[in-house]
């Protein structure tokens, strides 16, 4: 029986956790592999003295030179140090951190899809099919220019098509030369900081209002500054009232996010009025701006104040959030500078997928698979609305929207935070809380519930687990009271 080589602080190389992974390369390039892992995740510890050549060899069960060969190269690395004469050491300055002090402290994976989670869409196999030829169309017949770095403002095509579409739908007429095509939603935010705000300006932000906006500009250093949110939309003259200085204004008017108002004309008026006597921007995003239940969709604030106001759309919410393509219309004067910051960062979306939706727009495909999609979220939504209303009584207070993809169910004044997470564990649903909206406003606590991308089985089920769930927890807390009275 072979015995375990004792290490010069006493250890046991038999006791190291070095494993050799048969897959990986020869036996040289295994060793190296076990070796560096066990090093680099802190496992053998700097200044510890390695076994000899012969001594691992014989252990690892490999050739000699193939542990001489790894040392070599782990010392070619800086993992090692050759002492002459006196052995082969783990180095005391690694060049690496090891791996446990750096833990991840959420998961990237993308999460398990539940009723009522926001984000999601239907996509047909019709519209699918179209893309697909379209896309398999352009890579096949792709000259020069389609396979070069082009217009950091993406594709002169779909530039052409988003002005035609948003001319006629949304009511802002633009150039096509001032229009970027972007990867989303939030980042077209962070080039328009990157260009034109300083680290701690400050912005008006709705409250409440979308929550990943929230987590993206405080992580560019713009200050937050709160302004609630009424029945008329963004309240102008409480943000005047707060003296903050503020640099830009975020505003979801057309439907507003989360209570889904839309902004009165006379603030929109109050609104454009500050930006032009502040020379503030105005940052529109035109949040599922397509799916108007009643009527066309309204006329978009670019439409009114363009010169001030920075304007967003998105094909997520048509098409599906894995295409990572949005657009931005910019104010002729800022265009320089958003588009040089844009060219030294991710340049712009594949050419090739631009040019696909470009198609889609052009045909008509896209618009019809809208019109489509919009019956479908209206019978989403009255199937939610139905059956919740029947599970929860009047324990909820529900707000049925005349557009968009997701609605607002308050709880009752009483009902604290905690009582709403509970309710949502028991429900089992993935419904984001009203609180988690808030920056600085108080207010009922509720749910926001997300009706798009889930069949309808799955919403009236997850709508009948949430209603029962609201009235088993704040029924337990009307008894008391109730047997108080008596």
């Amino acid at each position: 029986m072979k015995s375990a080589t004792t290490l010069r602080d006493g250890s046991r190389l038999s006791d190291l956790p070095i494993v050799l992974d048969g897959t990986v390369g020869n036996q040289s390039a295994r060793v190296h592999a076990a070796l560096r892992a066990a090093i680099v995740e802190g496992r053998l510890q700097a200044g510890l003295q390695l076994p000899s050549s012969r001594n691992l060899a014989e252990q690892l069960g490999v050739r000699r030179n193939a542990i001489v060969a790894a040392y070599e190269h782990l010392v070619s690395d800086g993992l090692l140090e050759a002492r002459h004469g006196a052995g082969t050491y783990v180095a005391h300055d690694l060049p690496l951190p090891p791996v446990s002090a750096l833990p991840l402290q959420q998961s990237f994976a993308p999460s398990k899809r539940r009723p009522f989670a926001l984000g999601h869409t239907f996509v047909d196999d019709d519209i699918l099919r179209r893309l697909g030829s379209s896309l398999r169309h352009h890579v096949l017949t792709a000259g020069a220019e389609e396979m070069g770095y082009g217009d950091p403002r993406g594709s002169a095509r779909l530039r052409e098509q988003v002005a035609q579409h948003l001319a006629i739908h949304r009511g802002v007429r633009c150039d096509p030369e001032c229009i970027a095509i972007v990867s989303g939603t939030q980042h077209a935010l962070r080039l328009c900081v990157e260009a034109l705000f300083a680290r701690g300006d400050g912005i008006w932000m709705e409250d409440p209002g979308y929550y990943a906006t929230h987590v993206t500009l405080r992580a560019t250093g713009m200050k937050l500054v709160p302004v609630p949110v009424d029945d008329e939309g963004l309240d102008v003259a409480a943000g005047l009232r707060t003296k903050a200085k503020a640099r830009a204004a975020y505003v979801t008017p057309s439907h507003q996010f989360p209570t889904g108002v839309t902004m009165s004309m006379r603030r929109r008026i109050a609104l454009i009025d500050w930006a032009r006597a502040t020379q503030s921007w105005i940052i529109e995003d035109d949040y599922d701006s397509e799916y108007r239940f009643a009527g066309p969709p309204l006329t978009a604030l670019a439409g009114i104040g363009g010169e001030r106001v920075i304007y967003i759309g998105t094909f997520t919410k048509t098409l599906f959030a894995g295409l990572r393509l949005a657009y931005m219309v910019l104010p002729p004067e800022i265009v320089g500078r958003v588009i040089a910051a844009r060219a030294s960062l991710d340049r712009f979306p594949p050419r090739f997928m631009q040019d696909a939706v470009a198609d889609l727009l052009a045909d008509g495909s896209l618009a019809r698979h809208t019109r489509r999609m919009r019956g479908r979220y209206r019978e989403a939504r009255d199937a939610v609305v139905n059956t919740l209303s029947e599970a929860a009584g009047d324990v909820l207070k529900l707000y049925g929207p005349a557009q968009g993809l997701h609605l607002v169910a308050s709880l009752p004044d009483s009902i604290k935070t905690e009582d709403a997470i509970r309710i949502r564990e028991s429900a089992n649903v993935d419904a984001k809380l009203l609180s988690e909206t808030r920056l600085a406003a108080a207010g009922p606590e509720g749910f926001i519930l997300g009706y798009s991308g889930h069949s309808l089985g799955e919403l009236r089920a997850a709508a009948r687990h949430l209603g029962q769930a609201a009235r088993e927890v704040i029924g337990k807390q009307r008894r008391p009271r109730s047997r108080a009275k008596r």
